[in-house]
């Protein structure tokens, strides 16, 4: 809060040197899973509390801005595939103080975020009458209503009303090409109260596998956005102050793509690529990215700050990097080939080392200059590995009752976890 005036401004980060560590947070044990690892961590919209799915089935709640964190788990029945904090949820008020989650072969639920009770249900069913567990969870702007992403289909509910939903189809039906097709994998909503937009993306590997829909006008794309690259869409996020830019990641990719959808859809208006960097560290050394490809299907969930001006987002060695969405200093203009303008490539202006493993997450506050980071994946290597020996005995009646004892030796390799840890960084 400005003293003066009385009015909030937002929180300033300073990505001119790398940010002090202000916390390091532990999982909770599980000796039933000592592989546990923080899948994706997000704070809840009024910065009290961090809520984390984890791999072992179960959501981890967190408050760090108490004198010791206090965590709370919340076990599921299956795995967890989505969630998504209601966007009024505040911990000083009870009524509000939840969030959704969809859990493998479960109805989509409503959880309360101070003790895990479930609140409501929220059914998708196939034609086989089973559950389905959405892929993609988002509310609208006035949170009233719930849209889930699966199969060529988005379920849509009233919030306040729990049972069956609404389908929209993506696509007129199987066979067709035309539509949004395979599974809705995310949803992202225009912060714009002059719009009703939002914007869906399918794991499909299609290029145009991104489409923007209006509320009102129900099924019908209003139009789709190329980004060139034959991949699925991992996550998409409108920019909070300009909600005419849409960024989005894609399966084994480490750029982030821009569209400005006011304009040319065909393709993007900016890529945020780690072309080549020296990271903060004791050790002057340039890490290149010739190919942009990442060796796993690990998702890497990036982040936008509430002001619009930074996006940070981890990657598989460790590293956070920080792209300045406003600085056009930082920007390096492709050159035009033919007609046809190339988008433009920018690097990050800060990259720092953060984790020992890969940081599958990075939230920054709403409130203050915090950026809270997660880490943790499965790494098959000869130390993770186990060894166990069967015996299988067969007998033949030709050898007259003898047993030849044959010992087969697998292996059965165990993933380890390098680093699981949960940080908060002081810009």
């Amino acid at each position: 809060m400005d003293g003066l005036s009385g009015t909030w401004s937002p929180p300033h980060y300073d990505v001119s040197r790398p940010p002090g560590l202000d916390k390091v947070v532990a999982l909770t044990s599980d000796p039933n899973f000592p592989q546990n690892f923080a899948r994706i961590t997000k704070w809840s919209p009024d910065g009290s509390v961090y809520l984390s799915q984890c791999e072992n089935r179960s959501f981890q709640l967190g408050a760090l801005y108490i004198g010791s964190p206090v965590t709370l788990e919340f076990c599921q029945s299956a795995p967890i595939v989505d969630f998504a904090w209601y966007p009024a949820a505040t911990s000083s008020d009870p009524a509000t103080f939840c969030f959704l989650a969809s859990v493998r072969e479960c109805p989509v639920k409503l959880l309360d975020a101070s003790d895990g009770r479930l609140r409501a249900s929220y059914p998708i069913i196939d034609h086989r009458e089973r559950f389905i567990a959405p892929h993609s969870l988002a509310f609208n702007l006035t949170a009233q209503k719930l849209y889930c992403g699966f199969e060529d289909a988005i379920e849509v509910f009233d919030v306040a009303t729990p049972g069956e939903g609404t389908r929209l189809a993506t696509t007129p039906n199987k066979s067709s090409k035309d539509g949004l097709k395979g599974i809705i994998s995310a949803l992202a909503f225009c912060p714009s109260y002059e719009s009703d937009m939002f914007a869906a993306g399918s794991l499909s590997a299609n290029r145009a596998n991104i489409a923007l829909f209006s509320e009102s006008q129900g099924e019908a794309p209003l139009m789709f956005l190329d980004g060139g690259v034959q991949a699925g869409v991992m996550q998409l996020q409108f920019n909070p102050v300009q909600p005419h830019l849409l960024y989005a990641s894609f399966r084994r990719d480490t750029r982030i793509f821009c569209w400005d959808i006011r304009y040319n859809s065909d393709q993007p208006l900016k890529i945020y690529a780690p072309t080549s960097y020296v990271p903060f560290s004791g050790v002057n050394t340039q890490i290149d990215y010739p190919s942009f490809k990442e060796s796993t299907n690990q998702k890497h969930r990036f982040d936008i700050d509430i002001s619009g001006k930074y996006l940070s987002v981890g990657r598989q060695d460790g590293n956070i990097l920080m792209y300045d969405l406003n600085n056009p200093l930082s920007l390096e203009v492709s050159e035009p080939q033919g007609d046809e303008i190339e988008p433009t490539i920018i690097s990050p202006t800060l990259v720092f080392e953060a984790h020992d493993d890969s940081v599958g997450s990075v939230a920054f506050h709403p409130i203050t200059a915090r950026l809270l980071s997660s880490s943790g994946s499965r790494n098959f290597d000869d130390s993770g590995s186990s060894d166990s020996e069967d015996s299988v005995s067969d007998s033949d009646d030709s050898l007259k009752g003898t047993a030849t004892s044959v010992s087969m030796r697998r292996r059965k390799r165990q993933p380890s976890v390098r680093d699981n840890s949960l940080k908060l960084w002081r810009f």
